[in-house]
Formats: C-alpha cells, sequence, structure tokens
C-alpha cells in the first residue's frame, strides 16, 4: 500500500513550481528547436511527434464528437491515419478533419503555458498519460514502437533527469511543438499545388462546406502562427522577467 505520505510526496512532486530557468536556456532551446523543424534531414525524423500529434488531434475530435474510433495507424513516413465511423458529414466530421493540422501547435501551446507556471514535471506527466492513452488506439508495429520510444524517453526523464535536464528537455519539445506545427501547413499546400494530396483534411474540408481548401488551409495557419506567437510570450516569461517586464 502506498502510504499518505508517500502520496504526499508524490502530489508535491507533480504540482510544485520548479524555479524560473536561466534566460540563456529559453533561448538556446528555441534556436534548437528552430534547426531542427528547418534542416530537413534532421525535420524527417522529428517530424514523427508531429505525425504523432496530428492524429491524437483527429482520434480526441472524434472520441468528443460522438464518432466511433476505429484505431490510429503511425507510418515510418511520417504520415498516418485515423480512422473513425460515423456520419460522413455534419459537424462531427468537419472538426475530426480541422483538428489534426491544428492539433501540434495548441498542444504545444498548452506546454507553453504549463511552462509558463513553470510545471515542468507536470507538463512530462501530461505527455506520458496522453501518450499511453493513444498507444491503446494505435493498430500498427511502427506505430506501437513510435509511441513506446517516445513515452518512454519522456518518462526517463521525468522521473531519473536532473531539474536542469528536465527544463532543458522540455522547453526544447514544446518549442518544437510550436515550429513543428507551423510547416506541415506550407508543406500541405506545396503538395497540394502540384497535385499530390488530392485527398488532404483541407480538400475533405472542401467537400464538406462552401468554402475552398486553400482557406482552410488558411486556417490552419492562421491558428498555428497565434498559437507560436502566444506560446512564445508564455515561454519568454525569464527573460521578460529580467528585462523587467510583466508578463
Amino acid at each position: 500500500m502506498v502510504s499518505i505520505d508517500g502520496l504526499g510526496d508524490l502530489w508535491d512532486r507533480l504540482f510544485s513550481a520548479q524555479p524560473d530557468p536561466p534566460p540563456l536556456l529559453v533561448v538556446l532551446t528555441a534556436m534548437a528547436a528552430l534547426v531542427v523543424v528547418a534542416v530537413r534531414s534532421s525535420w524527417r525524423v522529428a517530424r514523427n511527434a508531429v505525425t504523432i500529434a496530428h492524429e491524437g488531434g483527429h482520434a480526441l475530435a472524434a472520441l468528443l464528437t460522438g464518432r466511433r474510433l476505429h484505431g490510429i495507424r503511425l507510418h515510418s513516413d511520417t504520415s498516418g491515419l485515423t480512422l473513425s465511423a460515423g456520419r460522413p458529414t455534419g459537424p462531427g466530421m468537419i472538426l475530426t478533419l480541422l483538428a489534426g493540422y491544428v492539433a501540434p501547435s495548441l498542444v504545444g501551446l498548452g506546454g507553453a503555458w504549463l511552462l509558463g507556471g513553470n510545471r515542468i514535471t507536470l507538463l512530462l506527466w501530461v505527455a506520458v498519460a496522453l501518450l499511453l492513452a493513444m498507444l491503446l488506439l494505435v493498430r500498427n508495429v511502427f506505430g506501437v514502437l513510435s509511441l513506446l520510444v517516445t513515452g518512454g524517453v519522456v518518462l526517463v526523464v521525468s522521473w531519473y533527469a536532473t531539474a536542469q535536464v528536465q527544463a532543458v528537455f522540455a522547453w526544447t519539445s514544446v518549442w518544437f511543438l510550436l515550429f513543428g506545427g507551423v510547416r506541415p501547413v506550407f508543406e500541405l499546400q506545396r503538395l497540394r499545388s502540384r497535385g499530390r494530396m488530392p485527398e488532404s483534411d483541407a480538400d475533405q474540408l472542401a467537400h464538406l462546406t462552401p468554402f475552398p481548401a486553400l482557406l482552410w488551409v488558411v486556417v490552419f495557419g492562421l491558428v498555428n502562427l497565434f498559437a507560436l506567437a502566444v506560446g512564445a510570450v508564455l515561454l519568454a516569461g525569464p527573460l521578460l522577467a529580467e528585462a523587467g517586464i510583466p508578463l
């Protein structure tokens, strides 16, 4: 049995705020995340994390709108597929399609909000919980391995790493989601302009609504750029504090 003191210690560890990171850490982690997103070779590997968030967004929206979720597949080429059943038209289907491209940036914004309050451990444990929940929905081997590796890394960092390492990992990860949520929107439109994604989320939304696919691509981009701007302000708290600017 777990003692009351043990539960109290666990609660304190989970919800207590850590000290502000050095302002230089905020700058360096932002630069590192931006390089990972901008450089093609690193992006091809790291994009798997964005795909996980993308498909998780589809899955969560499907569940929240009452659709029957059949499973998620993650592929080695960083593509993914979320299968759900229900009405092929209507608000549920529209929200499910809409959720994918905005999910990584919105997850990053949520992470920035937690880091703005220095809840580093809470952020890492929430990430582990979400990855475990998604693991139950994955239906292919590569997807299972991707989630196990990603969740395992986050778990190890959250449990064994020093406070400094946790801060570096958390800030880099959240910056990555904020930057990484923007790039796929531009990639989407580039592929669409070449006729290589005729059944993209934006094109499917165009079939279900009176609005063209390009408008939906713009909506994806605006939501993600807004999340990046707000998230950057939240993550820059230590820099603003050093400059004497209240957040």
